[in-house]
Formats: structure tokens, sequence, C-alpha cells
């Protein structure tokens, strides 16, 4: 579970497309800001790449890069931000939004981390590393996932679902990795900078189950785009 935490069945909910395309399109405008070219913008480029694979429609894809630009004569302004804290067991979670609105977005945080705890900048991201995360698929049978994590350039590597990887670089290599991996017979899924814990903690089923419940709540937020949190397993 470590590096990013994802909900149980979160693909089969009713609204869970449209959450990951309003997601997707404000990556997209946020990293639209330092141009709208793709080619000439690797952040654009990677969360593009990432919206296609995700079946977004390509009039919602490039009105985003366009309102991201400024180039329909709207004023988008998202501000990134950062929560650090503990759930309910003690277990580090950091968590990443995009909003316009940081006052009301901090106050709602405040709300959902009361079964948990909120804490203050570095409280827990001393024990996260911040590398790049890239999850990629066999385009071959063959396709080796040590071999291409070594020749690619990544530091290391994770067998996924379904005969896939997850490829840890350092976060100034991630698009280099990117390129590289399809040579490599991989296709890659999703590119993004992230955290990696380094001491998961394992829970028991009881605390486990009310630790997911804590994380729903969290990453059913409109501004939050993504959950990292260091549990085992």
């Amino acid at each position: 579970m470590g590096a990013q935490w994802k909900a149980k069945h979160k693909d089969i909910a009713a609204n869970a497309k449209g959450r990951v395309f309003t997601k997707l399109s404000k990556e997209i405008m946020q990293a639209a800001r330092n141009g709208a070219d793709p080619d000439m913008n690797a952040r654009l480029r990677m969360v593009v790449e990432q919206a296609k694979k995700a079946s977004m429609p390509r009039d919602t894809l490039e009105r985003a890069i366009k309102k991201g630009a400024g180039l329909l004569g709207e004023a988008v302004s998202f501000e990134r931000v950062t929560y650090e804290g503990f759930t309910p067991h003690r277990v580090p979670v950091i968590v990443e939004c995009l909003t316009d609105n940081v006052n009301r977005t901090v106050s709602e945080m405040r709300v959902l981390f009361r079964k948990g705890q909120l804490g203050a900048s570095g409280s827990v991201s001393w024990d996260f590393d911040h590398v790049g995360l890239i999850e990629g698929s066999p385009a071959s049978p063959g396709a080796d996932a040590e071999l291409a994590a070594i020749e690619a350039g990544a530091q290391d590597f994770e067998a996924t679902d379904e005969g896939g990887a997850l490829f840890i670089t350092e976060t100034a290599d991630l698009d280099l990795v990117c390129r590289a991996l399809p040579a490599q017979g991989f296709t890659v899924d999703s590119a993004k900078l992230g955290y990696r814990p380094k001491n998961p903690v394992t829970l028991g089923a009881a605390e486990l189950e009310e630790v997911e419940a804590f994380l729903a709540a969290i990453d059913a937020h409109d501004d939050v785009q993504e959950v990292y949190v260091g549990l085992a397993g």
C-alpha cells in the first residue's frame, strides 16, 4: 500500500470516473501555466499521457490545457498545498491538494483530521522519501521489470498487480526514465512525484479498517489530489 493510498473498489464507484477527470483537469491546468506545449513542458506531457490513459475526452483535455495556459481569457489559479499528520493508530500520512482557497481547504482538513492528528509542516515528511513514481505495464509477455529499471535508469522497482511494475526514480530523473521505459518493453501508465514511507506500519484487521475509513474520507475531498500513507502491505 505504502506509496500511494487507493481506496478499495474505487474503480467501480459510480462517480469515480468523474472524480478522476476532475483531479486530472486541475493537474493539467496547473502544469499548463508553464506552457501549453507538452513537448516543451515535461510536467504537462506526463499529466496529458495520464489523462489519455484514463480516457479523458479530447475536448476536456484541450480545454484544460488552454484554460491553464490563460488562452481562454479566464484567470485560473490553483495553489498546491501539502498537509501532514497521522491517521488513527498513529500511521503517518501526507495529503497533497490543489486549491483555489487555501483558508477553506485547511479549515476542512482540520475537520477531517479530527479522528487522527493534523501536524505541522515537516512533522512526518522526514519519514518519507520524495521520489518519482512511474506505474508501467509490460508491452510484451517477455518484458523484464528488473532489467527495464536498470536500463532506464530507475532507482528501484516493485511488482504490482497483473504483471505491472512501479518504477521508483530520483525526482530529477522522472521524465528521463519515462522516455526510456518504452524501449525496455514497458508502457507508462502514470508518472508523478510522490512519497515512499521509510518505516511502514503494520496494523491488525480492526485497526486497518478504521484507518481505511479515515483515508477514504480524506480522499473524497474535492481538493485532494494524492494521499500517501506509511502503511505496510
